[in-house]
């Protein structure tokens, strides 16, 4: 069902690989609630998904761009705004990679060099295209920015690895950047700690399934779907929550406020 509460805005979606992505079915929630869409993603990740089809269904233009280059986002801010014929009103930064996850690294042991990378694409790169969009003027007033995070950047998951110092920072970021932009032209930055979900890059991280089945039974309402994530994001993106600014969102089914269930014990006894 449709409410219009996108009616009339645009705005820029990163990270949509495929059906299972949070992004590419934050996408197309946007798209029914009357956005205008900018899609957009790494060249390879472009080449490994199927971002054209989506593209197609939402009326959407494909603006390849690496997070990690200054120029690639400048380039992909820019003809947003041609695209748009002007400023627009949201962006969602769905972008997270740990090559020291792929190389099945322990978090004691991880490759500095992957772990810089890892920060720099799953955390600065909110920075550098928060930065280069308020450089341009891109984001209108009242404009809203989400970033996608997960509660191991508050608690311990040993097999989350780097991934939970990146998604601190990323949270670090939103907050301070949040401020900035707040109070350049009222444009609101928040993050959503989403249940883990079964998308293609989360189903990665060794111990998933455990990860799932633990959060399922911890959680009063369960784990939170991919599509429930994406109606929240709306929400974000829509003047019903032109108020709410540098938070950190839990969209968990309450898992982040509980201790233990009876679920749990009964499981461990």
């Amino acid at each position: 069902m449709s409410y219009n509460l996108l009616k009339g805005k645009k705005g820029i979606i990163f990270g949509a690989l495929d059906e299972k992505s949070i992004a590419w079915i934050t996408a197309l929630r946007c798209f029914e609630e009357g956005a205008q869409i900018v899609l957009t993603n790494a060249p390879v990740a472009l080449r490994m998904g199927e971002i054209n089809k989506l593209a197609e269904t939402t009326n959407s233009i494909v603006i390849p761009c690496d997070v990690t280059s200054s120029a690639d986002v400048e380039n992909l801010i820019s003809k947003s705004i041609e695209h748009f014929g002007g400023q627009f009103d949201f962006i969602l930064h769905s972008i997270g990679m740990s090559l020291n996850v792929r190389k099945g690294k322990s978090y004691t042991e991880i490759d500095y060099g992957f772990n810089a990378k890892t920060l720099d694409i799953s955390a600065v790169s909110l920075h550098r295209v928060l930065a280069t969009a308020m450089k341009m003027d891109a984001l209108k007033e009242w404009g809203s920015v989400v970033a996608l995070t997960y509660i191991a950047a508050q608690r311990v998951f040993p097999d989350y690895n780097e991934m939970a110092d990146a998604k601190a920072l990323l949270e670090s970021i939103a907050r301070s950047f949040g401020y900035h932009y707040g109070i350049k032209n009222k444009v609101r930055v928040n993050t959503v700690s989403q249940s883990p979900t079964r998308t293609t890059a989360g189903s990665g991280v060794k111990g998933f399934d455990g990860f799932i089945d633990y959060a399922e039974k911890m959680s009063p309402l369960g784990n939170a779907s991919a599509e429930d994530c994406a109606n929240y994001i709306v929400t974000l993106f829509s003047d019903l929550t032109k108020m709410v600014t540098l938070q950190n969102l839990f969209h968990d089914g309450g898992f982040s406020s509980m201790g233990v269930t009876q679920g749990v014990i009964e499981k461990m006894g």
